[in-house]
């Protein structure tokens, strides 16, 4: 019969799992090996990273010296939210990449995300042609395009590929003022590749823009002929 004098005994405590270990052991169980992890092992990052990138350049390195320098300049400016947490990309130095058609521009941007992203440290990051960043951003019904923009100027890495290749507008010219400014102020790192020598990229993006780039970026200049019309391609 059971005795209701008896006081209820309290669950875990030192005691408990002393001889949770004793039960365990006496039977032949390692009580490390009898842990139960109810999380998954987390995936690693630049596998994560590569799953979002576009196929065609999804082992791109970022072997140039100067996107080598800019991923150490990046990861040396990580800082870490709290105290024990991984050190996050917060502010950093921008790379403009000017060439012609095929001349690595594109390539060479994914494998600095690459490269950052297997730098051991936290990198928010996105990418996209300034074309598809305009078509996502025209006002239409039920999208806040606001939010979208705003999104992008606070993304800590932002790749804006093909800058200037798109008809340009007031309303384009105005956007991408919006987006670069935001991200000169703040200071955050920003890759951007364009087809446009300096002075025609001017004419294209605005006095404005152009001018922030100029002081905010490192600009990497490529030279050669069109890799999509060699033998390799």
């Amino acid at each position: 019969m059971r005795d209701r004098n008896r006081q209820p005994q309290r669950l875990g405590g030192e005691g408990t799992m002393t001889r949770i270990a004793r039960i365990l052991a006496a039977r032949g169980v390692d009580p490390a090996s009898a842990q139960v992890h109810d999380t998954p092992e987390p995936i690693a990052a630049l596998e994560a990273a590569e799953a979002r990138i576009p196929l065609r350049y999804r082992n791109a390195i970022g072997d140039h010296p100067q996107i080598e320098a800019w991923v150490r300049n990046v990861a040396s400016e990580a800082v870490a939210p709290s105290k024990g947490a991984r050190r996050q990309v917060r502010t950093g130095p921008s790379l403009l990449l000017v060439g012609t058609t095929g001349s690595g521009k594109t390539h060479l941007a994914y494998g600095a995300v690459r490269s950052l992203v297997g730098a051991e440290i936290g990198v928010r990051w996105h990418a996209t042609t300034a074309a598809d960043m305009y078509a996502s951003l025209r006002p239409r019904a039920g999208v806040d395009t606001e939010r979208e923009l705003l999104a992008l100027s606070r993304c800590p890495l932002l790749l804006l590929d093909d800058l200037g290749a798109s008809k340009t507008s007031e309303w384009t010219e105005e956007i991408t003022y919006r987006l670069v400014n935001h991200r000169y102020n703040q200071m955050l790192p920003t890759l951007i590749t364009t087809n446009l020598a300096i002075r025609d990229l001017r004419q294209a993006v605005g006095d404005r823009v152009a001018s922030r780039l100029a002081e905010m970026t490192e600009r990497i200049v490529l030279a050669g002929a069109d890799r999509r019309r060699g033998p390799a391609a």
